[in-house]
């Protein structure tokens, strides 16, 4: 089982492999507030995410201070708390880190790629990167050559 946030979940539909979540992990939930983020009309991949997350929300309960966190990333960590989940999709760094600290196994949008080469589910992730690093979307080239290096591409 995966929880997402919303950072993670905008890469991979950048990339169109939304997918690949579906193929890797049994379940993928999001909370409520993940899926309010991503599904404003004016936001990239809007209808994307609105169709692939409709039946993958769950409303949480908040017991935890916001840490200098948004709404999104701490409905996710609760979720994955409350559910016991395996992983917890992510990729801000500020958020990683606290989940990390947390105890939580932390995954990006681009370990997912790399999972998925391993899987086999795919057989190059380099046409899906170079989507990320020609959108809207902040991704350091430096982290897109070590993860293309780590897989052999």
């Amino acid at each position: 089982m995966i929880i997402g946030d919303s950072s993670a979940l905008v890469a991979l539909a950048t990339m169109d492999r939304l997918d690949l979540l579906e193929k890797i992990f049994d379940k993928i939930y999001v909370p409520q507030a993940v899926y309010d983020e991503v599904t404003i009309s004016y936001k990239p991949q809007s209808l994307k995410l609105k169709e692939f997350l409709f039946d993958k929300v769950v409303t949480v309960e908040l017991d935890i201070s916001k840490m200098g966190l948004g709404q999104g990333e701490l409905e996710a960590i609760a979720l994955y708390k409350s559910m016991n989940a395996d992983f917890l999709l992510i990729d801000d760094r500020r958020a990683k880190s606290f989940a990390k600290l947390n105890g939580l196994n932390v995954l990006g949008s681009l370990g997912v790629m790399v999972l998925a080469k391993d899987a086999g589910f795919v057989e190059s992730i380099r046409e899906d990167l170079e989507k990320l690093v020609n959108s809207s979307l902040f991704i350091s080239q430096n982290l897109i050559d070590r993860v293309l290096r780590e897989v052999g591409e």
